[in-house]
């Protein structure tokens, strides 16, 4: 595999927004992201300057990694976030021990099934428990399969937490998490 994976740079903005833009135009993009492509390419370019210096490397709440294929071009990402004890997650749960929190799951689809996204993990875990974190968690849709697996697949167990969507009272999401070892 001749694939970089590595953390984001801050002056990466705008290849942080062009990959999230390819990524919410996947055909699960609506049961993976807490966003549209509408409102994700309304975004002003500070919205993805902010969110490439919050996220690169050395920032310490949150990691963006990506896959960087031999040509450079981004082929694959997630985040991870630090979730600190007693403090309130999105969803309105309280955090009762410090962890890592995996969103933005994207691999594009004609790297699917290489090994990317197992590499790209390996990566979010290394960071997170070298934060001292307990556990990394995620969130995902119960209609998703494909990630369902895919996360048991690489060591994530459903924790029996579901999390309702707002406005969606028929959808639920499911946390699972990988205790350190």
């Amino acid at each position: 595999m001749n694939y970089k994976i590595r953390s984001i740079r801050a002056d990466e903005w705008a290849a942080v927004k062009e990959l999230r833009l390819v990524a919410l135009q996947d055909p699960v993009a609506h049961l993976a992201f807490m966003e549209t492509y509408e409102a994700a390419k309304a975004q002003p370019d500070s919205f993805y300057q902010e969110r490439a210096v919050g996220a690169a490397e050395g920032a310490e709440k949150a990691q963006q990694i990506i896959a960087e294929g031999p040509d450079g071009e981004w082929v694959g990402t997630l985040t991870v976030l630090l979730e600190e004890a007693g403090t309130v997650d999105w969803a309105g749960f309280a955090v009762e021990r410090k962890q890592g929190h995996i969103v933005g799951v994207f691999v594009r689809p004609e790297v699917r099934g290489i090994g990317l996204t197992e590499v790209l993990f390996d990566a979010a875990l290394e960071w997170a428990w070298g934060r001292g974190v307990e556990r990394v968690r995620l969130i995902v849709h119960e209609d998703n399969e494909r990630a369902r697996r895919f996360y048991g697949k690489v060591g994530f167990v459903p924790t029996g937490v579901v999390v309702p969507l707002a406005g969606k009272a028929d959808e639920r999401e499911l946390e699972m998490e990988f205790e350190r070892p």
